[in-house]
């Protein structure tokens, strides 16, 4: 599996890399910002794109939308990723694009694949 990670957060990017490439996923990049994940998502065609709710000043799930309506991110199955508990954008997450959410607490290669298996 092809992986982005979206997340404004330079320590949670590097160590969410370490974790799920020891779990034998492919982190094809990371990002900080809507544009350049936009970027990148069109440059690395990921399978699967996680995205912070939280990326600074700006909306993770704003970038959700952006991401489904362009040719390259529709291609990818995009994760909603936070510290914040899922009951908190439960409505929002399951009215948009998005396979889904994790908590970042609960990140793993197999968190990712089962929420993509349901």
């Amino acid at each position: 599996m092809r992986c982005l990670i979206v997340d404004d957060s330079p320590d949670f990017l590097a160590a969410a890399r370490r974790l799920l490439e020891r779990e034998g996923v492919t982190v094809a990049g990371v990002a900080s910002d809507s544009a350049g994940a936009l970027r990148s998502v069109e440059d690395l065609r990921p399978e699967v794109v996680l995205v912070d709710i939280d990326l600074g000043g700006e909306s993770g799930l704003e970038l959700v939308g952006k991401l489904d309506r362009t040719p390259a991110g529709g291609e990818s199955r995009i994760i909603v990723i936070s510290t914040h508990a899922e009951e908190d954008y439960h409505d929002v997450i399951a009215a948009g694009p998005a396979a889904g959410f994790l908590s970042k607490s609960s990140l793993s290669a197999r968190a990712i694949h089962q929420l993509l298996e349901r």
